[in-house]
């Protein structure tokens, strides 16, 4: 498959602005950090026109609140890589529910992903569940902050998924294993970069 890659879209800020909101209604008294993270949340940053969407929660006790509250709406819960990164519970949003599209509410351990799930058209945003303690809240967030503030490496970056756009991938996974080393090197110096200067 190819990555479906477009150019910044200025209402992709609206779209998160609505999932955020929806969210809120449904967990809202857990008093998440709700934070759009990603390539959509940076201007003028090409991007797969799916939303990354972080919830933050107080502690991983939290994060087994999450997925019985989202039941019954356009998610699908990934439980399948809770022992993988057990910091982490993550969701995908359809564009209906899952039932409506043949898909599964939960995809656990042991089960094949559904054919057909992989394509961006069907999914408006992925939902990572994360104690906001964790070093992976940091690096998310100081990516995107040092992204949105240092202009010669969102270009590089930029330069980099153009490259990878062009190219065939078994699913958004193998893409994401592409820029993997671009983002671990940059992801230290985001994470010191961010630390030094949030004060």
């Amino acid at each position: 498959m190819k990555i479906t890659f477009e150019k910044y879209n200025p209402f992709w800020k609206k779209q998160f602005e609505t999932i955020k909101n929806e969210l809120k209604d449904s967990i809202g008294f857990l008093n998440p950090q709700i934070e759009h993270i990603g390539s959509t949340s940076v201007e003028n940053l090409s991007a797969k026109p799916v939303i990354d969407i972080m919830i933050g929660v107080k502690n991983e006790e939290e994060l087994d609140k999450i997925p019985p509250l989202l039941r019954g709406q356009d998610y699908v819960y990934y439980q399948k890589y809770n022992e993988e990164m057990p910091y982490r519970r993550f969701f995908i949003k359809l564009i209906d529910q899952p039932q409506n599209l043949g898909f599964p509410e939960i995809i656990n351990a042991g089960d094949e992903i559904p054919e057909g799930i992989h394509d961006h058209k069907l999914r408006t945003a992925h939902i990572h569940a994360i104690p906001t303690s964790s070093e992976h809240w940091l690096r998310h967030i100081a990516f995107r902050d040092y992204l949105r503030t240092h202009p010669e490496v969102k270009d590089e970056y930029q330069q980099l998924k153009e490259y990878l756009s062009e190219k065939e991938w078994h699913d958004g996974n193998d893409y994401n294993e592409g820029k993997d080393p671009f983002i671990k090197r940059e992801e230290r110096k985001a994470v010191e970069w961010y630390l030094e200067h949030r004060k």
